[in-house]
């Protein structure tokens, strides 16, 4: 059976060329055995379950070599990071059923509701239980019922992560389209828009327009996904991913020699993605109560397209402190470049004996605003056994590597008048550097002829 399987799927990727979209080769013996799981995918694809234990989407975490401050040898991410757009992290908030609230009601609630397991074999696990616990059809299926991803608790008390392993969603196998990955990293930081503050859509980015999918950039191999250089996104799988080396755009790719010229200290990012978008403060010491009787951290939230970005030199390293997680780089460092970011503050309860961060278990204050208790529990999970809360605020830079646009991109005027976009003084200019780089003879001259042949003059 597996021989016959693995020929047609042989014969179907030599005809790939001639046709579009061959029918998945996996479909007649599926729909006669029905869906089982990893079990039924590794019929055909063998070792795969294994090897996407090793990846970031299941480890939540990876060595880390651009990040300041950081333990040698220990790998970081969502698992275990402590930062102020979640104040928390798999272990302190590990998928639970939270107090109940005044109203007597209560939910599950974690971090690791986005991990494509079962919770039972959870973020990191190993072996066999854990390869047949992958939720491979979230991904894979583009008829998947996220109705059935919900926790619940089994007859042994366990909580466990419901996945929809119906014959339905794996007859619909494909390559992941936009809303498989965007289930979780739209809506990543405690909502939509929150966290990144981009929506791939036609409206609000170029390459979704052109019907692009995430993985047409992303090109993942073994499972092991492509990822840029944010400042805040720390966990990768040793493969990096920028607009030259994703294979689309060349070093020069401009028709006027003068715009090419500038990428050799200007990302393209800068003058691609004007605006930005996502939650611009949060207030992990305030919860707010809503109208379902349930507590969330005061937020004050964004659209997309809605912010203005600052603009920092970068070279990829991160400068990665208690009060701030931010680009390194400068104008005399050649490895830089001018990137935009989007600007995040998040108040939350640091140790005043130790000055670091403290995480925060988010059950008791989303259950009834006990910000403290919070702070608490997760002290008791980490083991830290003695401590003196006192808020304070940490800022963040978050790369804007999204809502690309080409019609709006910005052009000379946008950055050279004298109240432009960039600010040449905080980007290491001197006064004559700064007036001579705001002088209409840069670009006047320039922008006339576009505006005349805008105008039809």
């Amino acid at each position: 059976m597996n021989l016959n399987l693995l020929a047609t799927a042989a014969l179907l990727c030599g005809l790939s060329g001639i046709v579009q979209a061959a029918e998945h080769p996996g479909r007649d013996y599926i729909e006669k055995n029905g869906y089982k799981g990893p079990g039924t995918c590794e019929e055909c694809h063998q070792g795969t379950a294994h090897k996407f234990l090793e990846t970031v989407h299941w480890k939540h975490a990876s060595k880390v070599d651009n990040v300041d401050n950081l333990e040698a040898g220990k790998e970081y991410g969502m698992k275990n990071r402590i930062y102020t757009m979640c104040n928390g992290n798999d272990i302190v908030n590990n998928l639970k059923e939270i107090p109940m609230n005044a109203a007597g009601k209560t939910k599950y609630t974690g971090c690791n509701t986005c991990h494509p397991g079962n919770h039972v074999s959870d973020v990191g696990s190993t072996g066999p239980e854990a390869e047949a616990a992958i939720d491979c059809l979230i991904c894979h299926s583009s008829a998947y019922d996220f109705s059935n991803r919900k926790p619940y608790k089994d007859d042994k008390g366990r909580i466990v992560m419901g996945q929809d392993r119906s014959t339905k969603a794996a007859l619909a196998i494909a390559k992941p389209k936009v809303k498989n990955c965007m289930v979780c990293h739209e809506a990543a930081g405690g909502g939509v828009y929150i966290k990144r503050g981009f929506a791939f859509n036609a409206a609000n980015d170029v390459h979704a327009a052109k019907r692009m999918e995430c993985s047409d950039c992303h090109k993942a191999k073994d499972h092991r996904f492509p990822t840029g250089y944010d400042p805040n996104n720390w966990a990768n799988d040793g493969t990096r991913l920028t607009c030259t080396t994703s294979g689309c755009h060349p070093e020069r790719p401009h028709k006027d020699d003068a715009y090419n010229r500038h990428t050799a200290r200007i990302a393209c990012q800068t003058c691609h993605i004007p605006r930005t978008g996502g939650a611009s403060a949060k207030d992990f010491t305030k919860w707010e109560k809503q109208a379902n009787g349930f507590y969330e951290p005061s937020t004050l939230k964004k659209e997309a397209n809605e912010t203005i970005p600052v603009y920092a030199w970068y070279n990829r390293t991160v400068r990665n402190e208690p009060h701030f997680i931010g680009p390194k780089g400068s104008r005399g460092d050649a490895a830089s470049k001018i990137y935009p970011f989007k600007i995040f503050q998040g108040k939350a309860y640091y140790d005043k004996l130790t000055g670091k961060l403290l995480a925060m278990d988010f059950a008791q204050p989303m259950a009834n605003g006990d910000t403290l208790a919070g702070v608490a529990s997760a002290a008791k999970t980490l083991g830290i056994k003695k401590y003196q809360a006192e808020p304070g605020w940490q800022t963040i830079y978050f790369s804007s590597s999204h809502l690309v646009t080409k019609t709006k991109a910005l052009s000379c005027e946008n950055c050279h008048i004298v109240n432009g976009v960039l600010n040449f003084r905080a980007l290491g200019y001197n006064e004559a550097e700064v007036a001579k780089l705001t002088s209409p003879e840069l670009y006047l001259e320039k922008m006339l002829k576009k505006q005349r042949e805008s105008d039809d003059f």
